[in-house]
């Protein structure tokens, strides 16, 4: 789809939150142009319709500057050997790659001027309505630690409940989404 520069400025929070703040963006996007596709956010910014990815965003820090890398499965999506992968075709909801970046490109803005105005908490709040429901099994993969999604700290960080009821701060890595297995699976 694209790529943004975010130049940090005295006062803003803690640069690794723009995921969240991308993630939000692009789901106003997605709501906006394919009302009648059912997604959620998997934390901290993927697109999931049904498990399989649909988008991906990529943060990269140079000094002050953050580029925010946004890639989304409009017509097309790769197949991937250790993933689902989903496109917007597909799903019967065509969406033309110009308008989506015109969409997003706002969305961007108004999500970038909540973080900056009305910080990181109010950016959680808008991001856990859309995000995997809490109880949702999870594992951070790099860490191979499971547990259950217990929301998101003020901060963004993931809140993952263990087994004893430990929880544990999770501020950046992957996490794969373990669904519980229904009867006749």
């Amino acid at each position: 789809m694209g790529s943004t520069v975010v130049r940090l400025t005295h006062g803003d929070p803690l640069a690794a939150t723009l995921a969240l703040v991308a993630g939000v963006a692009l789901a106003q996007a997605v709501r906006i142009l394919a009302p009648a596709v059912a997604f959620e956010l998997k934390w901290p910014n993927d697109v999931l319709v049904d498990g399989a990815k649909c988008s991906g965003i990529l943060l990269e820090r140079s000094g002050d500057a953050v580029v925010i890398g946004i890639g989304v499965n409009l017509v097309s999506a790769p197949e991937l050997p250790d993933r689902a992968t989903a496109c917007f075709a597909e799903m019967g909801a065509p969406i033309d790659r110009d308008r989506f970046a015109e969409v997003l490109a706002v969305a961007m803005t108004d999500a970038l001027r909540t973080w900056r105005h009305e910080g990181v908490a109010r950016i959680v709040d808008m991001w856990l309505p859309q995000g995997h429901p809490v109880g949702t099994p999870l594992r951070v993969s790099e860490q191979a630690i499971e547990g259950i999604f217990d929301g998101l700290a003020p901060d963004g960080a993931l809140r993952l409940r263990r087994e004893g009821g430990e929880v544990m701060l999770i501020h950046a890595g992957d996490i794969e989404l373990r669904r519980p297995v229904r009867e006749g699976d």
